[in-house]
């Protein structure tokens, strides 16, 4: 298993992406999700995608197939407790068929059956931890989208997260702090720090209070 991308909960139409586009960052193509009741703004890497996700649709967002997921919550910034961050896992090998976590099965709209995200069993209060088994790692060659930023910001090498560490924690956060490229942090806020390219230049981007989030490259 592996990091596919990444989404953080932001406020409508993404105003937090000028941020990155400011910092020399190039913005990729955009998605709505019928049905699902979100949209996104995206920036892509050679070997993972930052999503900048909001709320679009509060009515799909709470039904029946959706609300499980959380993203009501996640998006809505009313005064809950749910966490604003998503990581997607993918296959690292053609053995792993499936999530290697406990999941249940969700069936977004604009998914065409058989395909579906697994998604861990695992409070609101901690990310949406999910693994698409279909996903492969992504060949830079042949990306349709902007890969090649302003800054030397190419592969992800190392992504740290941190989040309040307690008792109540699900199966999925052992699971995920076993990889070799993301580790998971005490913290009193969540927040997350992605190291490209080993960190060679010494350099780094805060974006709070904006963002939870750092670069560094």
């Amino acid at each position: 298993m592996e990091l596919d991308h990444i989404f953080i909960c932001v406020n409508k139409n993404a105003v937090e992406a000028e941020l990155l586009t400011q910092l020399g960052l190039l913005e990729g193509s955009r998605n709505n999700h019928p049905g699902q009741g979100t949209a996104n703004r995206r920036f892509f890497f050679h070997n993972v995608m930052l999503e900048l996700l909001w709320l679009e649709n509060s009515d799909e967002a709470q039904s029946p197939v959706t609300q499980p997921t959380g993203l009501f919550e996640r998006c809505s910034f009313n005064g809950h407790q749910a966490s604003p961050f998503g990581f997607c896992f993918r296959p690292s090998t053609s053995l792993e068929s499936q999530a290697p976590f406990p999941s249940w099965q969700y069936q977004p709209q604009f998914f065409p059956p058989p395909l579906c995200v697994e998604v861990a069993k695992a409070p609101f209060s901690e990310p949406m931890w999910f693994y698409l088994s279909f996903l492969s790692r992504p060949v830079p060659e042949k990306s349709k989208e902007p890969i090649n930023h302003n800054l030397p910001l190419n592969y992800l090498t190392q992504a740290n997260f941190y989040m309040p560490l307690n008792n109540q924690l699900s199966e999925t956060v052992g699971v995920v702090n076993e990889l070799d490229d993301f580790s998971i942090h005490h913290g009193d806020e969540q927040f997350l720090d992605l190291e490209f390219n080993q960190g060679k230049a010494h350099k780094q981007h805060d974006f709070r209070p904006a963002l939870p989030l750092m670069l560094k490259w």
